[in-house]
């Protein structure tokens, strides 16, 4: 599952009437590069973006050039503002039920661009513990964790902390947007989400209600991770991938 339902509006004017996983990143949408990694992903079997009212025609046009070897679908969220936005735990929650999934679920946030495939992240999601993992990166350095959530982790990778952008980080390992759920667990989204405590946009938020109640894993990511919320982190990234002439 791609979450690609929010409303950027750091990115402002440049998504105000145009969806940030769309976007270019040397000349292909950001997208497009999630979209390249599942295609790898044998036993994946279906690709559910969530798009939102407002972008859903971009999104259906964008996916009609799509040749990725997988069933693609896209689910609107209804939501056609910021104002009304469902966040990611609520979007999350709406597809699962839309699509009435039941099976293990993957979910990456439509802007993520990083070093690498997916394989190594699964292996250790499905092999290592019948447990969620998140992705998480190490950006070195304390100052730039303070926009982020912020993991502490164990020898094993167990979660054993998190802080969602706190303002004295005690680590600079970061999580990303990148979740494995084992199907048993898929449930405990509905759980939280009823329970109605904490807010639905930020994910930090689910994972830290998770991790008091169930086994977390982290799976640590080395290379590049860009951050795209912010003008000049998706201007270093359209430079970088220009540079290398190479692909995310």
């Amino acid at each position: 599952m791609i979450l690609a339902a929010g409303y950027a509006t750091r990115l402002y004017p440049l998504t105000k009437e145009y969806p940030k996983p769309l976007l270019s990143v040397a000349g292909r949408p950001i997208i497009d590069y999630i979209i390249d990694k599942l295609a790898r992903i044998s036993d994946i079997d279906e690709i559910v973006v969530v798009t939102n009212s407002k972008f859903i025609s971009k999104f259906r046009k964008w996916s009609r050039s799509v040749a990725c070897g997988k069933r693609l679908s896209l689910v609107d969220d209804l939501t056609k503002s910021h104002s009304d936005r469902r966040g990611a735990i609520g979007d999350l929650h709406f597809a699962v039920g839309k699509k009435r999934l039941k099976s293990d679920l993957l979910v990456i946030g439509g802007d993520n661009l990083f070093d690498g495939g997916l394989e190594d992240f699964l292996s250790f999601a499905r092999g290592s513990h019948p447990s969620p993992v998140i992705g998480a990166y190490d950006i070195r350095s304390r100052s730039k964790a303070t926009r982020y959530g912020v993991i502490r982790i164990s020898a094993s990778g167990r979660v054993v902390a998190f802080q969602e952008k706190p303002r004295k980080p005690k680590s600079s390992l970061v999580a990303m947007c990148l979740y494995y759920f084992p199907k048993a667990k898929l449930g405990l989204v509905k759980e939280y989400f009823d329970s109605k405590r904490g807010k639905n946009d930020a994910t930090g938020f689910y994972i830290d209600w998770l991790r008091r109640r169930e086994e977390v894993y982290a799976f640590v990511f080395r290379g590049r991770w860009y951050d795209i919320g912010q003008h000049k982190f998706y201007q270093e990234a359209n430079r970088q991938f220009l540079k290398k002439g190479e692909s995310a």
